[in-house]
């Protein structure tokens, strides 16, 4: 019962974790959208117009580039959103805390490696290469991966 109440708290650290890396992100790329549209307003024209314009259209495809970072970012948020805080089924899904005899995953959004005070769970989207093979697989089931076999030991 205590490994299940501890999976349990590291699999909503897990989720934290998820939402403070989106939110981290989100910050950062509205400071550099923000930051760019200074610049591009601060711009002036010189007597070197050629340069200037070139200056401009370097800026504008930068905004661009933030532009759709920040809606893939949205996309991240959206997704993040449907993830079932409480998930508790036998096969692994959107909101599994899937433990195996080599790795922990949480299967959410790409957001990287957390490390509690014990543990490392490698938060991962259900489209990641691992993510798709664990998908639907029960307790006792096993993947490979990267030649390497992971069997599954637990399902939170």
């Amino acid at each position: 019962m205590k490994e299940i109440d501890s999976l349990d708290i590291l699999k909503k650290d897990a989720y934290h974790f998820c939402v403070q890396f989106v939110n981290d992100r989100l910050v950062r790329i509205q400071a550099q959208i923000k930051e760019l549209e200074s610049a591009l307003t601060s711009e002036t024209k010189s007597s070197a117009g050629d340069k200037h314009e070139t200056g401009r259209a370097m800026i504008q495809l930068q905004r661009e580039k933030m532009g759709q970072q920040l809606a893939e970012l949205e996309k991240t948020q959206q997704l993040l959103s449907k993830v079932p805080k409480d998930r508790n089924a036998p096969t692994v899904g959107l909101g599994s805390l899937v433990v195996t005899d080599s790795f922990i995953y949480y299967i959410a959004i790409s957001a990287g490696e957390f490390k509690s005070n014990t543990k490392s769970v490698y938060c991962i989207s259900a489209a990641t290469p691992i993510g798709k093979l664990v998908f639907g697989k029960k307790v006792g089931e096993s993947v490979s991966f990267n030649g390497k076999k992971l069997t599954i030991v637990g399902i939170q």
